[in-house]
């Protein structure tokens, strides 16, 4: 499946995009019926006005049980997930009970004579589109985005490489000059970074990556200029001192993504792999790795319960014959990067912490 992202264009339209949907698929303007996990909170809002610093899941919370189900409160069809309308601050959420959705509205009108105008606008991504409220708190996942977080086998073995530094220096830090080796693609700015741990299947116990550690960034001074020579590069920023042997990779641009929170297609189950900066727990807003990617359906908005299975212990009422308790569903992850066989999501509301080994699965209907 394909990310679902705005680059170009953002489309805004304050009227209710749910009926005309409702009548192509099933020829009524009935509103389907919701899912159980779809379900309005009982003290729900009528209205919520978006506010700067508004997130989409923390707005879905003031009015769903579970936020994820965004979507389907809206009546939104897959081609609209894929090319979501933006929200911004200032408009208007209105909780419809009569259908059981949300509605988007659009003020422009004149405020002396209280009229209240509703119509479609076209907001163009370079002037506009960051003002567009986020799915999720953005600061808390963009070092993730543009950053290498995994390097599959042999995928950067031919990547440029640092060789030496001035002085026959072994670690370089912010402002020193470096020497790199390899092919620079017609590359200026670089970031720095060295193979981390290998991460294991908690199912196969076999390496399925290693977690690169992220060192800095880079930029060209000059390029080689004999066949055997090394092109020369400063540091512009250094998280830790780089060394001799860190690999360089193209600095991407950073993308406008809109994620949009929903769930898998097909039934998945997986293993938490490992919580980002090699600890072994992890707690609300912390960022986790779990085995499964974009060759077992997951895409980036994709959102996942987080649970373990129910212990096997002893009856002691029944000569101890073993028993197992119930599996826990414990809280939510949102997935914002894809790898093929590997996954980043941030934890969201959860009631205990995070295991390595956990269990990870699309929520139940």
């Amino acid at each position: 499946m394909k990310k679902f992202s705005t680059i170009a264009l953002a489309f805004a339209f304050p009227v209710a995009v749910c009926l005309p949907v409702f009548a192509q698929e099933t020829g009524s303007t009935q509103p389907p019926a919701l899912s159980s996990k779809c379900t309005f909170l009982p003290d729900a809002p009528d209205k919520h006005v978006v506010v700067k610093g508004d997130t989409l899941w923390g707005i879905s919370g003031r009015f769903l049980r579970n936020p994820w189900c965004w979507p389907e409160v809206w009546g939104m069809n897959k081609d609209e997930i894929r090319n979501p309308h933006w929200i911004y601050p200032k408009q208007i959420v209105y909780f419809d009970r009569v259908n059981g959705r949300l509605r988007l509205a659009n003020p422009l009108g004149d405020g002396a004579t209280g009229v209240t105008k509703l119509s479609p606008q076209i907001r163009n991504v370079s002037s506009s589109g960051m003002d567009a409220i986020s799915a999720i708190p953005n600061n808390l996942i963009e070092p993730y985005l543009s950053q290498p977080l995994i390097i599959e086998k042999d995928e950067f073995a031919n990547a440029p490489r640092i060789v030496a530094a001035p002085e026959g220096r072994v670690y370089m830090g912010k402002g020193d000059k470096i020497y790199v080796k390899g092919d620079l693609k017609s590359g200026t700015s670089f970031q720095v970074f060295r193979p981390g741990i290998a991460l294991k299947d908690p199912d196969t116990k076999a390496i399925i990556g290693y977690e690169a550690v992220y060192i800095g960034a880079v930029k060209l001074e000059r390029t080689a200029k004999t066949a055997d020579g090394v092109d020369s590069f400063s540091v512009v920023s250094s998280k830790e001192e780089m060394g001799i042997g860190d690999r360089l990779v193209p600095i991407p641009p950073t993308p406008i993504i809109n994620y949009v929170p929903h769930a898998p297609e097909k039934d998945i189950t997986a293993r938490v792999v490992a919580v980002y900066g090699g600890v072994s727990f992890a707690g609300q807003n912390n960022i986790i790795s779990i085995n499964r990617g974009s060759s077992s359906g997951i895409d980036i908005g994709t959102v996942l319960e987080l649970g373990r299975y129910g212990k096997i212990i002893p009856d002691r009422t029944n000569d101890k014959k073993p028993i197992r308790l119930p599996d826990e569903i414990y809280g939510q992850l949102f997935i914002f990067r894809v790898f093929n066989n590997i996954s980043y999501g941030l934890v969201m509301q959860v009631t205990d912490v995070v295991s390595v080994g956990d269990v990870v699965r699309t929520p139940a209907k």
